[in-house]
Parts: C-alpha cells; structure tokens; sequence
C-alpha cells in the first residue's frame, strides 16, 4: 500500500512541468475496476434475476426447498409476495416467496443434461 501511495505522489517521472495524461494515471483504476465488474458484479446480477424468475414460476403444488432448510409443499398464496408451504401433514407455515431456494419439481420437469 505504501508503495503505491508512494508510485502515486511521485507523479510522471520528466523534467518538463506538465502533469501526465489523466487517463494513463487513471487506467489501473479502470482496469481494476473493470476485472471486478466482469467476475464479480456481473455473475451476481446474472444469478440474482434467475432467482427472482424461479421464484414467480413457483405453482402451487411445487415440491420446494427453503433457504432454512425446509423441504415442503407449496399449498398456495396469501399475496405475491408470501407462499403458504406444507412442510408435514397438517403443518402449514407462511413464509415470504424469496425465502425459496430451489424449486424441486421444477428441476424434475428439466429434460435431462439441463440441470445445474
């Protein structure tokens, strides 16, 4: 970190009083920047909107899984945004819609080769 700062403060070596290019003094922040935005910020939005898409085509029906652990029943909905789930014969929990991690029967619908 010191080295950096100290890379920094020196400035453009040259005996001539003009400051460099910005972009050239810029272009490690960018290409930093850049990388992250491209292994980082990018897969997460790509696995964020399948979420949000397997979570509305959930059916009432489906055999799902919780982010709590819970494998249950989805027996239907309070509104769009909570899903009633049976999880053992008469035992009926609310619960909020995003809280779903994986929709088993959906995955058995999958041809096979197409699953995670």
């Amino acid at each position: 970190m010191h080295f950096l700062l100290s890379v920094f403060a020196m400035g453009p070596s040259g005996t001539s009083g003009q400051g460099g290019n910005p972009l050239t003094m810029f272009m490690p922040l960018i290409l930093i920047f850049l990388i992250m935005w491209l292994l980082i910020f990018r897969p997460q939005a790509r696995k964020q909107k399948q979420h949000q898409m397997m979570v509305q085509q959930v059916q009432s029906g489906d055999r799902v899984l919780t982010v709590g652990g819970f494998y249950g029943v989805v027996r239907g909905f309070k509104n769009d945004k909570v899903v009633i789930l049976e999880i053992d014969k008469n035992v009926k929990i609310e619960l909020l819609k995003s809280s779903i991690a994986q929709n088993l029967t959906a995955e058995e619908r999958m041809p096979t080769g197409k699953s995670r």
